[in-house]
């Protein structure tokens, strides 16, 4: 993360400080989208489940009688 190609008299703690609070907001964003995929996968999940439940219910109490 230092940027070694700067001079060391220049704006050296308030570039790294910039270039980290980018790279932090940048793994943030990259958290959340992969944190949002997994939970349309878990909720597609879900409603498959609900699905084929509601599907097998009523057999279940044809079954039961």
């Amino acid at each position: 993360m230092f940027p070694f190609c700067c001079k060391p008299n220049t704006c050296y703690q308030t570039k790294t400080r910039e270039n980290y609070r980018q790279h932090q907001l940048e793994f943030l964003k990259f958290i959340q989208d992969h944190l949002e995929a997994s939970l349309a996968a878990v909720s597609a999940a879900i409603s498959t489940i609900e699905a084929q439940v509601q599907l097998t219910d009523p057999q279940e109490g044809d079954a039961a009688s």
